[in-house]
């Protein structure tokens, strides 16, 4: 089969590589139909992880069932589904308690000694390959395949959203304990930060800020329904407290990472936490969904490099808020949001820029890793003719 593999930072081609196999009775192999490029991958294709050469990239897959394995009990060959980015196994301690982005039995201490969780394609996330390729094993099949809806050839650049994004962006504004009638600011309008803002729409927020440098993004944002701040427009914490009555925003959502940037396109780590803390109110409530490592080598900040930031304890202490971290659950909130994509009160897909047949994928990968205007979101398919 073709699939998109990393050679080194910001190398990447389409090989030839052998297809996947089942490998466990509760396996089954997918035909992927639809597979999106994540801001997340970005961090891979630049050297900033310890992903393996030789690595298929991709975790935001959905395809055609193609082969079943014999221990496999729901899902049938022919199904449309769409797979959590994370991999879960569905009886261990954590999976028992929803909590599948840090599952016990598919986690590889080997790699991260202490760390649960796996994931597709991703760095430190266990030896599963990636789903940028024409088909993709899937383990734990029963628990990991969402099936899809009769709608699926009609709606799948929207229900592909929900293997990444769309839960992920969810899941920052639930961190953040968002209510109906109150104002969130969300730092980020990449595709998770754009997924968050159309979350807290759907969820009833009153004030939606999300703040970005990128003009076309921000666009985006105001299309969703969101008030867009520009970071180069001035101080946020300002801005943000002017439209607020003089208090800040009722809580935040940081969904950028460790590779944030200043106004002026400079990374500095700790900016956009400290941020937060400024323009959300006392009392308030961040969530942060954005990704952070526990070591950055690649970086020219000395704290960075350890997996620290300087952050700003004082006035987050002495303003009472709390912070909710860490990635996705998508189980636990794929199959709700399948159905608001179903009954068309969510449309994930307004954010696409791009569909390009997995050929073109190593040029996509330049593009959106240069944020080149337009380029907001790209969504893959592998084995269109």
């Amino acid at each position: 089969m073709k699939a998109l593999v990393y050679h080194g930072p910001k190398k990447v081609s389409v090989d030839t590589v052998p297809d996947p196999k089942i490998e466990k009775l509760t396996d089954v192999i997918i035909k992927l139909t639809t597979t999106n490029i994540c801001g997340s991958d970005l961090h891979m294709y630049e050297g900033r992880t310890d992903v393996e050469k030789g690595k298929i990239l991709g975790h935001e897959n959905l395809g055609e069932v193609v082969e079943v394995g014999k221990a496999v009990d729901t899902v049938k060959k022919g199904d449309k589904v769409v797979l959590p980015f994370n991999i879960g196994c569905g009886f261990c301690a954590n999976c028992e308690h929803g909590l599948t982005g840090y599952c016990l039995t598919c986690a590889d201490p080997k790699v991260m000694p202490g760390m649960a969780g796996a994931a597709y394609g991703f760095a430190g996330m266990g030896p599963y390959q990636g789903g940028q390729a024409q088909y993709l094993r899937v383990p734990y099949a029963d628990f990991n395949c969402l099936q899809l809806p009769p709608d699926v050839d009609e709606k799948e650049n929207d229900y592909v959203m929900l293997s990444d994004i769309f839960p992920t962006g969810w899941h920052s504004t639930r961190l953040a304990n968002l209510e109906a009638g109150q104002s969130i600011v969300i730092y980020g309008a990449g595709p998770v930060g754009l997924m968050a803002a159309m979350s807290a729409r759907i969820q009833g927020a009153a004030q939606i800020f999300v703040v970005d440098g990128q003009e076309d993004r921000l666009a985006l944002a105001k299309q969703i329904g969101a008030t867009p701040i520009n970071t180069k427009d001035g101080e946020i914490g300002d801005q943000i407290r002017e439209a607020t009555g003089g208090w800040g925003a009722d809580c935040g959502a940081e969904c950028i990472g460790y590779q944030c940037h200043n106004s002026k396109g400079k990374e500095v780590p700790n900016l956009v936490m400290n941020a937060l803390v400024d323009a959300v109110k006392a009392t308030g409530q961040i969530g942060v969904v954005g990704v952070f490592v526990p070591q950055d080598p690649g970086s020219d900040d000395k704290l960075a490099q350890k997996g620290q930031i300087a952050f700003d304890m004082g006035k987050f202490w002495f303003k009472g808020q709390k912070v909710g971290t860490g990635q996705c659950n998508v189980k636990a909130y794929n199959r709700r949001l399948r159905d608001l994509i179903h009954q068309g009160k969510a449309n994930p897909s307004i954010i696409i820029s791009h569909s390009l047949p997995l050929s073109e994928a190593p040029d996509a990968y330049k593009h959106f890793d240069n944020r080149d205007h337009g380029w907001t979101k790209v969504i893959l398919k592998p084995n269109a003719a």
